[in-house]
């Protein structure tokens, strides 16, 4: 038994040494296949950029057209050439300084030059391309606007509490000068005062922030009491908007308080106005005075069509506009004049820019105001409401607020969501 025992024994080493000295397998090692993940499109302006070498630059002192190609290696018989055939679409000699523009080569060692565009805004585009055939044509961007909501409540101003929240300070002009002008004035804003805005941002190719577009609605509660206000087109053939509270009711005046945004009350009518310079004697001012720079926009102040537009006498460059049969508004000592004799242009449409031109002292927009053929102080007048909604749009007007009104009742302001949250919050823990 002893001895079976034993070879049993030796037998068991045996194979275990044979089994270590056994060489392991090699392992087969796969080939790693490499895989090359294609490009992603980029398209802009039509092309799709990764088939081209790209550079992007902007306008500087002293930059033409000329001079931008020439500094690409094109001769100036072509640049000549490619002036002539782009002329009928784009003027070269409008190119300003710090706009941007790109230019589009071929993809290889040569890099030739292919295609040249440039842009006088965010959203449009003029693109002359030279690759075979020389062509030109302007284009635009797809705009994508975002509906938003916002909602606050005035700490100090409406300007501070926007600026708070990132908002653009053009929405607070929106409020104050386009919408509220009339029914709240935001210099006295109350602490406690609060707000709530569906508003919409422009998107442009989907990435690039263009700011504000409108406003859709809003409601102001300014000492307790309510004020509603919807975004309405009523005449779609001139583009007339106006805004309407919850009752149809009309929020502006038929005439704008200023003829300029930013500026300041220099000179009130004053039929017996002294001036020292002519020796005290009286000299009357029949307009009303705004002090701001040469160059400053000037607003047709309420709906009209333009009577006048010329250069006359100590009223330097003018322009005149009849609203109806009662009321006149004349702008004088421009620098510039942007309308003509028969355009119809609505109330805030820019018809020129303050100047010096006629007699004047410094830059101001002298502001008359006509009334059955008499000029008067507008400030005295009892000015008449904006044109009411028509009985036909007004069942058109209520049925359209009804979700948008809805939607902004439903807005929460901010205080009160902080509250539902520590409710929610404490509920959870108890």
């Amino acid at each position: 038994m002893g001895n079976k025992c034993l070879v049993w024994a030796l037998l068991a080493l045996t194979f275990m040494a044979c089994k270590k000295d056994k060489p392991e397998p090699t392992p087969v090692l796969q080939e790693e296949v490499a895989i090359v993940e294609k490009p992603k499109e980029v398209y802009e302006f039509g092309f799709n950029l990764n088939d081209y070498t790209v550079k992007r630059d902007t306008i500087k002192k002293g930059d033409t057209f000329g001079v931008i190609l020439e500094q690409n290696n094109i001769g100036y018989p072509k640049i000549f050439h490619i002036a002539e055939k782009a002329k009928d679409t784009f003027d070269i000699r409008r190119l300003q300084v710090g706009k941007p523009y790109t230019m589009l080569f071929s993809k290889d060692s040569i890099e030739v030059p292919e295609s040249f565009i440039y842009q006088p805004t965010k959203e449009e585009y003029v693109v002359i391309n030279f690759k075979d055939s020389i062509h030109a044509f302007k284009s635009r961007k797809p705009i994508t606007y975002v509906e938003k909501t916002l909602s606050g409540v005035i700490t100090s101003s409406i300007s501070e509490t926007l600026d708070e929240k990132g908002i653009s300070a053009v929405l607070t002009n929106k409020l104050a000068d386009d919408i509220y002008a009339w029914t709240i004035d935001f210099r006295r804003l109350q602490k406690g005062d609060r707000f709530k805005v569906i508003y919409t941002d422009k998107y442009i190719d989907d990435s690039i922030y263009g700011g504000i577009h409108d406003v859709k609605a809003a409601y102001f509660e300014h000492n307790k009491e309510p004020f509603y206000a919807f975004q309405f087109v009523t005449d779609s053939t001139k583009g007339i908007i106006d805004y309407f509270n919850h009752e149809a009711k009309n929020l502006r005046r038929a005439f704008l308080k200023s003829p300029i945004k930013f500026g300041r009350l220099s000179s009130r009518y004053n039929l017996k106005r002294r001036i020292a310079y002519y020796g005290y004697k009286i000299r009357p001012h029949r307009g009303t005075d705004f002090a701001a720079p040469v160059g400053t926009p000037i607003m047709a102040t309420a709906n009209g069509t333009v009577t006048a537009s010329t250069r006359r006498g100590g009223n330097g460059k003018y322009v005149k506009i009849r609203h109806n049969a009662t009321y006149e508004t004349q702008y004088l000592h421009m620098s510039k004049r942007l309308v003509k004799v028969g355009q119809f242009v609505k109330q805030g449409d820019i018809i020129g820019r303050v100047g010096m031109t006629g007699n004047t002292g410094g830059p101001h927009v002298c502001y008359r105001f006509w009334k059955n053929g008499r000029e008067v102080d507008p400030f005295k007048q009892k000015l008449p409401e904006a044109k009411p909604i028509s009985d036909s749009l007004k069942f058109k007007f209520l049925e359209y607020i009804k979700p948008i009104k809805y939607k902004l009742d439903n807005i929460q302001f901010e205080p009160e969501i902080i509250e539902q949250e520590q409710a929610i919050i404490t509920q959870a823990n108890s």
